[in-house]
């Protein structure tokens, strides 16, 4: 069945699993919006609970990735403007005033990057490409369309494109249990979307130094000082998870 989408209100979409420290926080700067909707993967922890303080419209789906989850909410969405959130993240006064002046004017643009603020165990970071980070996050739902892919996905607009003023909030990695965790999950998920990539010694061993040395020197990681190291370190552990993980693929085949 076709939805008549609401031309001048907003959408709210998050996709969650296990995130009760995470979901108040998320929904608490969104509750402005006109619909929320959230789609669980059958936490285990008080997520849906949480979540139903501000929404009844909690949807619970298996988990098919990520790509699968985003389509999903998008299709339930009754209006026009479309906002996607994580359950980590959260938004920002000026981004919320933004936003809101944007769906009051004639504008052209089918959707807008908005900046992601990263914060890696209690601190912003601003180098090596955590900052700006813009991401795809506000638009037009007639206009939008989900990638396949299994990691890094995101949402790509028919028309024009701009740049919103204001942040998205994102607390990425809690501790570094967290972080080794996510390390772990995510270099599956790009071991297995690079499966057809061809991986030697030489790569394992080198490509993981050159991701390194790319992140804290000529991204100037070095300025974010110990955090900076860590978070260049943790791209530099997840590039050797990746390429080691194909490799292994590839000697199983």
């Amino acid at each position: 069945m076709k939805i008549e989408l609401r031309q001048k209100k907003i959408t709210a979409l998050v996709i969650a699993f296990n995130e009760e420290k995470n979901i108040l926080g998320c929904l608490e700067s969104i509750k402005w919006v006109d619909e929320i909707i959230v789609v669980d993967s059958f936490s285990t922890d008080k997520t849906v609970e949480l979540a139903r303080n501000f929404t009844d419209k909690v949807i619970q789906r298996k988990w098919e990735g990520f790509s699968s989850q985003r389509k999903f909410s998008l299709e339930q969405a009754g209006n026009e403007w479309i906002l996607s959130l994580d359950a980590d993240e959260r938004i920002t006064d000026e981004l919320k005033n933004s936003i809101l002046k944007i769906i009051e004017t004639d504008t052209t643009y089918s959707g807008f990057k908005i900046a992601r603020r990263n914060y890696f165990l209690g601190k912003w970071i601003k180098s090596a490409f955590w900052y700006p980070d813009h991401q795809m996050r506000f638009f037009r739902k007639s206009k939008a369309r989900m990638e396949d892919k299994l990691i890094h996905e995101g949402f790509e607009i028919d028309g024009d494109v701009g740049i919103i003023d204001g942040d998205i909030i994102h607390y990425s990695y809690s501790s570094l249990e967290d972080a080794i965790s996510k390390i772990n999950k995510y270099s599956s998920l790009a071991a297995k979307q690079k499966a057809d990539k061809r991986v030697g010694v030489l790569d394992i061993f080198l490509r993981p130094l050159s991701a390194f040395i790319t992140d804290f020197i000529s991204r100037k990681g070095y300025k974010d000082g110990f955090h900076g190291f860590l978070v260049s370190w943790m791209n530099s552990m997840t590039t050797l998870m990746t390429y080691t993980k194909i490799w292994e693929r590839q000697k199983g085949s």
